[in-house]
C-alpha cells in the first residue's frame, strides 16, 4: 500500500484535464500525452477528478478509468493525488477504495455535490470516508465554487476528529489563505489553486505549492523553483509574464474548462473536442486564446531550471 510522506509534498501539482475525442468520449491517447507534458515540465504532483476534470460530467466508471489511466502514466514518478466527489458516504468511499487500489498516494475530499447541511454533517461526512482508507486524505474547501466549505474553526474540529486529515486544498486569495495558516498554526500543508493567481504571494504566505490545470504549468514550475531557489526577482518576474493569461482563463470554472483547456491544447498541440454540455468560445475568447499561446509559446518553451529529469520514483527519492 503505498504510503505518502507529507513533508515531501511541495511544489507545483498538475490537475489534468479531461481530453474528449470527436465522440465526447475519453481520448486514452490525448490523456497520456498530458501526462507526459506536465512531468516533461518538471510538475512535483499529478491530480485528477477535481473541477478542471469536469468531474460532473463523469459517469462512476469513467472517474474510474481516470483513475487507472493516469496511475498507469504517472508510474509512481511523481505523487498522485486524486479528487473524490459524490453525494453520498458510500459513493464516496467506492471511489477513494478504487483510488487506493490503483496506486494513489493520498486522495481531496469534496464535500456531498448535493445539499446545503451544518458544518457538524460535513465533518462527520469527511471523517466516514477518510476512516476508510490508510491513505492521507485532503480537504478541498472551496465555497466559492462548491456552493460550501468549513471555517477555520470547523477545519480545526476535522482535524482533531480524524487523524489522516494531512492537508487542505484551497481557493481562496493569499491573504485569507494567510488567515487560515496562522489560525492553525502552520500545522497543516496548504495547497492552492485558482490557476495560479498570486502565485508567489501564496508562497510568500505559506503555501506548501499549488494544484493547478496544465495550460500555463511549465510557467508555474519555473517561477515555484525560482523562488525555492531564493531567486524572488526571477519568480515575481516569470509570474508577471503569465499572470494575464491567468486572469483571463479563470474567470470561473466554467471559463477555465472552456478556454484554460483550449490554451492548453493549443500550446501542447492537442485538438480539442467540448463534452456538452459545455461554454462555447466566443471569437473574442479564441482571438485571446491564440494571443496568449503565441506569447507564450509551445508548452516547456520557457528555459528549464527544473529538477533532473525523473529516472526513478518519487518514493526511490
Amino acid at each position: 500500500m503505498p504510503t505518502c510522506q507529507l513533508p515531501m509534498l511541495h511544489g507545483i501539482h498538475a490537475i489534468v484535464y479531461a481530453l474528449f475525442d470527436e465522440n465526447e468520449e475519453l481520448d486514452r491517447k490525448a490523456m497520456r500525452r498530458q501526462i507526459e507534458v506536465c512531468l516533461k515540465a518538471g510538475v512535483h504532483g499529478i491530480a485528477a477528478l477535481g473541477l478542471a476534470t469536469e468531474v460532473s460530467k463523469l459517469s462512476e466508471r469513467e472517474k474510474f478509468t481516470i483513475i487507472e489511466w493516469v496511475a498507469e502514466d504517472n508510474a509512481g514518478r511523481v505523487p498522485l493525488a486524486i479528487t473524490i466527489s459524490g453525494s453520498s458516504i458510500a459513493e464516496q468511499i467506492e471511489q477513494a477504495r478504487c483510488a487506493e487500489r490503483l496506486g494513489a498516494d493520498w486522495l481531496i475530499l469534496q464535500p456531498p455535490a448535493a445539499g446545503n447541511y451544518s458544518a457538524s454533517e460535513f465533518i462527520d461526512f469527511f471523517c466516514a470516508v477518510a476512516r476508510s482508507t490508510a491513505l492521507p486524505v485532503a480537504i478541498q474547501n472551496a465555497p466559492a465554487f462548491l456552493g460550501r466549505g468549513l471555517a477555520v474553526n470547523d477545519i480545526i474540529e476535522l482535524r482533531r476528529n480524524c487523524p489522516n486529515f494531512s492537508v487542505i486544498k484551497a481557493e481562496a486569495s493569499a491573504v485569507d489563505t494567510a488567515a487560515l495558516i496562522e489560525a492553525t498554526n502552520g500545522s497543516l500543508p496548504i495547497f492552492n489553486g485558482r490557476a495560479g493567481l498570486e502565485l508567489v504571494d501564496n508562497l510568500d504566505v505559506g503555501c506548501r505549492g499549488l494544484i493547478l490545470a496544465p495550460d500555463c504549468i511549465d510557467y508555474a514550475v519555473q517561477a515555484y523553483n525560482r523562488y525555492r531557489a531564493g531567486e524572488i526577482a526571477a519568480a515575481n518576474a516569470i509570474y508577471r509574464t503569465v499572470a494575464p493569461a491567468i486572469i483571463f482563463e479563470m474567470q470561473g470554472i466554467e471559463t477555465l474548462i472552456c478556454y484554460g483547456k483550449r490554451l492548453f491544447c493549443a500550446r501542447a498541440g492537442f485538438k480539442i473536442v467540448d463534452r456538452a454540455p459545455a461554454l462555447r468560445p466566443t471569437a473574442a475568447g479564441l482571438r485571446l486564446v491564440k494571443k496568449y499561446a503565441d506569447e507564450l509559446g509551445p508548452m516547456n518553451a520557457i528555459e528549464s531550471r527544473s529538477d533532473p529529469p525523473l529516472s526513478h520514483t518519487w518514493r526511490q527519492i
